[in-house]
C-alpha cells in the first residue's frame, strides 16, 4: 500500500460522512472527523461547533484532504428555524474552512466541499451537469421549497469559492440523495414513512 492518507472530515457524524469514514480508515489512512456531537469511533473524532476555530485546526494543518459535510440534515420541515439553520450551517461552516485552510503552512491538497445538484435547472430534456447545466431557480409553477434549496446551494457555492485557496485545489461535491443500507439514511425515512401511511 502506499503512504496513507491523512483525511479530516468535518460534519462527520452523518451517514454519508460515517460511510467515508469507515472506507478509509479500513484501507489504513489516518482520518480525522469533526462532530457537533463526537462519538466514540474507530478514528480520531474532535469536537466542532463549525463556527469558530479550536484545536481541530493541528488536524487539517499537513492533511491531504479535507471532505466537508457539514451541515444540518434537511429531513424537516422547512420552517423558518430549520431553514435559518439549513443555510447557516452549510454557508458559516464553509467560510471557517476558508479562513482556517487559507491561514495554514501546509494546508490539505485537495479540499472536497459538499453541494447539491439541487443548484440545476429541473429538466426533463436533457441531462445537467458540470459541462452543460443550468444553474436556475424561480423556475414557473416551483415550489417555494424548491426555490429555497436552490438559494442555499447558491449561497454555500459562492462561500465556497468566494475566497482563494491557492495551495488547495477545490470541488464542489454536486450530489443528490445518497442511498446505503446503513441506519439513519433514506431507506429508513421511507420505511417509517411509508408503514404510517
Amino acid at each position: 500500500m502506499t503512504q496513507p492518507l491523512r483525511i479530516v472530515i468535518p460534519g462527520g457524524s452523518g451517514q454519508v460522512a460515517h460511510i467515508l469514514a469507515r472506507h478509509f480508515h479500513a484501507r489504513g489512512h489516518n482520518v480525522t472527523v469533526l462532530s457537533r456531537h463526537p462519538n466514540s469511533e474507530p478514528w480520531q473524532v474532535l469536537p466542532w461547533d463549525g463556527l469558530t476555530e479550536g484545536p481541530w485546526i493541528k488536524a487539517l494543518d499537513r492533511s491531504n484532504v479535507c471532505i466537508n459535510l457539514a451541515g444540518r440534515s434537511v429531513n424537516c420541515r422547512y420552517r423558518r428555524g430549520n431553514r435559518r439553520e439549513i443555510t447557516d450551517s452549510r454557508v458559516l461552516s464553509t467560510k471557517l474552512l476558508n479562513q482556517v485552510i487559507g491561514s495554514l503552512r501546509s494546508p490539505p491538497r485537495v479540499w472536497l466541499n459538499a453541494s447539491t445538484a439541487t443548484i440545476y435547472r429541473h429538466a426533463l430534456d436533457r441531462p445537467m451537469d458540470e459541462a452543460r447545466g443550468e444553474l436556475d431557480g424561480n423556475e414557473p409553477g416551483a415550489p417555494d421549497t424548491w426555490n429555497f434549496s436552490i438559494q442555499v446551494a447558491k449561497a454555500w457555492e459562492q462561500a465556497f469559492f468566494e475566497t482563494p485557496t491557492p495551495r488547495t485545489r477545490k470541488v464542489a461535491l454536486r450530489s443528490a440523495i445518497t442511498f446505503s443500507p446503513d441506519r439513519g439514511g433514506a431507506f429508513d425515512v421511507c420505511s417509517v414513512s411509508c408503514a404510517t401511511v
